[in-house]
């Protein structure tokens, strides 16, 4: 199991509320209003933890190691929620979410493939980790730009925990999980083609409630995020570049194969897909389940 050894390496490295945020060097004069309106926001969205948990554990109930990493990982979720409204509670209380604008972001997600929701969260770590960063440089306030230093640097670990249990899928799973993977990285990594940001809370997840059924789309302002990433944090081609080099850089290492281009990681996807479809003929044409080879 995973988690034990998550649990030590994470409780390690956390950090305290009160201790380890510098509260004392807040400066009002270096805090704008539209700043601390994305500080808003980014709570709210940080409070989706919540579905995104429910939705794990829903899915992964034949996983208990898994199951149980949730209960760190949605620990230290949470607490990036909080500490975004202390800093609110504590400098601008007019601007504290309500428990309303909070519950409005929980809503039931689809079931989706196990697979495929790890590697999309795991890319989102990744994602998330640049974007805090580059958030941190955009704030001219001492508190705020520590306090996005602080949680980039969670989501940097939260990504390389995902990534374990991606090495564990792939031993458990082998071209399916390949293939999964693979999948979700093209999509992931391919943000610059695409008119929204690629991040699972920007990414629809209930075709009930559609168009309704993003994170983001549940916000106060709905708007938020690409005011935020375009005109405000400006995270441009080369800090979206940063992300897709460490996408493909992880799954380099975790295939065991090089991808230098998101055209290289397509075509190792349609491989797989070819690969797993070649062994579901065959099991078939053998009179067995799909999955198995022919006697």
């Amino acid at each position: 199991m995973l988690y034990p050894e998550l649990f030590k390496q994470l409780e390690s490295v956390r950090w305290n509320m009160d201790k380890d945020i510098p509260w004392g060097q807040f400066d009002a004069s270096r805090l704008s209003e539209e700043q601390a309106q994305t500080v808003k926001m980014n709570a709210i969205t940080e409070w989706a933890a919540l579905p995104a948990t429910e939705m794990f554990l829903r899915d992964n109930r034949d996983d208990s190691d898994f199951s149980a990493f949730m209960s760190v990982w949605f620990f230290e979720e949470q607490k990036h929620s909080l500490v975004l409204m202390e800093y609110l509670r504590r400098f601008r209380p007019d601007l504290v979410p309500t428990e309303a604008e909070l519950h409005e972001v929980r809503f039931e997600f689809d079931p989706a493939p196990a697979l495929e929701t790890l590697m999309l969260h795991f890319c989102g770590e990744i994602r998330l980790n640049h974007w805090y960063r580059r958030a941190a440089e955009w704030h001219d306030e001492p508190v705020i730009k520590a306090i996005y230093e602080t949680l980039a640097r969670d989501e940097a670990r939260h990504g390389g925990a995902y990534l374990r249990y991606m090495k564990r899928a792939l031993q458990k799973f082998g071209d399916e999980a390949k293939a999964a993977f693979a999948k979700v990285g093209v999509l992931m990594a391919s943000a610059r083609r695409t008119a929204q940001a690629l991040h699972p809370t920007n990414l629809h997840v209930n075709e009930r409630l559609f168009p309704r059924d993003t994170i983001q789309s549940r916000l106060p302002d709905p708007e938020w995020l690409e005011a935020w990433l375009d005109k405000q944090i400006q995270f441009d081609a080369v800090w979206e570049n940063k992300v897709v080099e460490r996408i493909l850089h992880n799954l380099s290492l975790l295939m065991e194969r090089s991808f230098e281009s998101v055209q290289e990681l397509n075509r190792f996807r349609k491989e797989m897909t070819q690969k797993l479809a070649a062994t579901a003929a065959a099991a078939s044409a053998a009179g067995g389940p799909p999955g198995t080879q022919p006697a």
